[in-house]
C-alpha cells in the first residue's frame, strides 16, 4: 500500500541577481532553512534529489552537480540523484522524493533545486534555452510553433531590438493564437501581469516588488507582440528546498506534526503529437486530471494555485487547462479580478515567475514553498484566507506544440 507523504520543511533564498553567491552557497541557504523548518538534523536525511538545468551550460559542471553542492555543506555519504528536466526540474525532483517516501524505500528525503543564470555574457545566458527543444529539428520546430500565431499581425514597433529568449517568440505565438481563436486581448494579458506584480509587493523573496497598473504594463518596453517586458519572467538566480517524509519519518521528527502539509496528488506528464487546437489533449490537462483523481478533488475545490507563468500568456492558458475556467476564458478570468488574492481562485500569490523570478532549476520547489506557506497561514499580507487545498503547475521545455513535460502537485492541510 502506498504510504502517505508530507512536506515538513521548506526553505528558499531570495530570487534575483546573486553574482556574489555560488551554487554551493545558494544550495546551503535553502537546505539549511528547510532542515530548520522541519526540525530535521542533516543525519536524518536518507536521500536527496538535486534539481538543476543550466549549470553544465553556464559553468561546465556536469554529472555530479548535486554531490558537489551538497557535500560542500557537510552532507556526506548521502545518496544523491541529479535531476534535469528543463524548467520542470525542481517539481520532478519533488515528485521523485514523494515517490520515494510513498514506497517506503526511505522515510525522510530532501528535494532541492538551485540555479545560477546571471552572467556578464548575456548571450551565454539566453542560449541556455536553445537546448530545451529538439536541436535536430530547430528550423522546422520554430516554423511549426510560430505558425500558431498567424492571423494576428504584430503592430509596428512591438518587437524588441535587444536580445531575448526564443521562448518568448513561442509564447507570443501562443498568445496570438489565443487572440485569434477566442478574442483575447493584449489588455487581458496585461491584467494577469499587473495582478502578479501587485502580489509580489508583499513577497520578501521576490526578485521584483514593484506594483504596475495595466496601462503601465501596456506602455512598457516591447519584447514581442503581445508581450511587453513586465509580462515576461526575468533571468534569475536562486534555490528552494523541501523536506518530504512518510508517517514513519513524521513520527521520527516529532515536532513537525503540527505544521506538516500532505501531498494529496502528484502527476508527471509528457507531451504528445496533438494538434495545436486540441487543448483537451494538452499535457497539463492530462496531468491535472490524474492529480485531481488521486486527491479526490476537482478544480472548484482548489483554494490557491501557483502556475508556470513564464509569461502572462502562460498563466491564461494554464488557468484554462487546469479547469479553473472554460477554454478561452482565462483572460476574462484575470480581467474580472477572479485570480487575485480575495478572488474566486487566487493564482500566483507569490508574484509568479513574472515577479518572483525564474531560476529554472529551482522554480517548481519555489512553488511548493509558497503553497506550503499559504496552507500554514503564514503568508502575511499575501495570505489567501482559509486556504485548504493548493495546486502547483510547473512545465518545462518545448516539443511539438506544447511543453515537453509538466508536473501537477496538489497539497492540503
Amino acid at each position: 500500500m502506498s504510504e502517505l507523504a508530507y512536506v515538513v520543511g521548506v526553505g528558499m533564498t531570495p530570487f534575483g541577481k546573486h553574482l556574489d553567491k555560488s551554487m554551493k552557497a545558494l544550495t546551503r541557504e535553502a537546505v539549511t532553512q528547510a532542515l530548520a523548518d522541519a526540525g530535521c538534523a542533516p543525519s536524518q536525511l536518507q536521500m536527496a534529489f538535486f534539481a538543476n538545468a543550466a549549470q553544465g551550460h553556464m559553468e561546465g559542471q556536469d554529472m555530479v552537480r548535486g554531490q558537489v553542492a551538497l557535500r560542500a555543506m557537510g552532507l556526506e555519504g548521502l545518496p544523491v540523484i541529479n535531476v534535469e528536466n528543463a524548467c520542470a526540474s525542481a517539481s520532478t525532483a519533488f515528485h521523485l522524493a514523494v515517490a520515494q517516501v510513498r514506497s517506503g524505500a526511505a522515510d525522510i528525503v530532501l528535494a532541492v533545486g538551485a540555479e545560477k543564470m546571471f552572467c556578464e555574457d548575456k548571450a551565454r545566458t539566453f542560449s541556455v534555452f536553445d537546448g530545451a527543444w529538439d536541436v535536430h529539428d530547430v528550423d522546422a520546430g520554430r516554423r511549426r510553433l510560430l505558425q500558431m500565431g498567424e492571423g494576428v499581425e504584430p503592430p509596428p514597433g512591438s518587437v524588441s531590438a535587444k536580445p531575448y529568449s526564443v521562448f518568448m517568440d513561442i509564447y507570443a505565438a501562443f498568445g496570438r493564437m489565443h487572440m485569434r481563436e477566442f478574442g483575447s486581448t493584449q489588455r487581458q494579458f496585461a491584467a494577469v501581469s499587473a495582478k502578479n506584480h501587485r502580489h509580489s509587493v508583499h513577497n520578501p523573496l521576490s526578485q521584483y516588488r514593484q506594483d504596475y497598473s495595466i496601462d503601465e504594463i501596456l506602455a512598457a518596453a516591447p519584447i514581442t507582440y503581445p508581450l511587453t517586458l513586465p509580462m515576461c519572467s526575468p533571468i534569475s538566480d536562486g534555490a528552494a528546498a523541501a523536506i518530504v517524509c512518510n508517517a514513519a519519518g513524521l513520527a521520527r521528527l516529532g515536532g513537525a506534526h503540527a505544521r506538516a502539509v500532505r501531498v494529496l496528488g502528484i502527476a508527471l506528464q509528457g507531451g504528445s503529437d496533438r494538434a495545436a487546437s486540441a487543448l483537451d489533449q494538452h499535457l497539463v490537462r492530462k496531468a491535472a486530471q490524474r492529480a485531481y483523481e488521486q486527491a479526490g478533488v476537482g478544480p472548484a475545490d482548489i483554494s490557491v494555485a501557483e502556475v508556470h507563468d513564464a509569461t502572462a500568456i502562460g498563466e491564461v492558458i494554464q488557468s484554462e487547462v487546469l479547469g479553473f475556467c472554460e477554454p478561452g476564458a482565462g483572460g476574462v478570468l484575470a480581467e474580472r479580478g477572479e485570480t487575485t488574492i480575495g478572488g474566486r481562485i487566487p493564482i500566483n500569490p507569490s508574484g509568479g515567475l513574472e515577479s518572483k523570478g525564474h531560476p529554472i532549476g529551482a522554480t517548481g520547489l519555489a512553488q511548493v514553498h509558497e503553497l506550503v506557506t499559504q496552507l500554514r497561514g503564514e503568508a502575511g499580507l499575501r495570505q489567501v484566507e482559509g486556504a485548504r487545498l493548493a495546486l502547483a503547475e510547473n512545465g518545462g521545455g518545448l516539443y511539438g506544440v506544447e511543453e515537453a513535460v509538466a508536473c501537477i502537485t496538489i497539497l492540503g492541510r
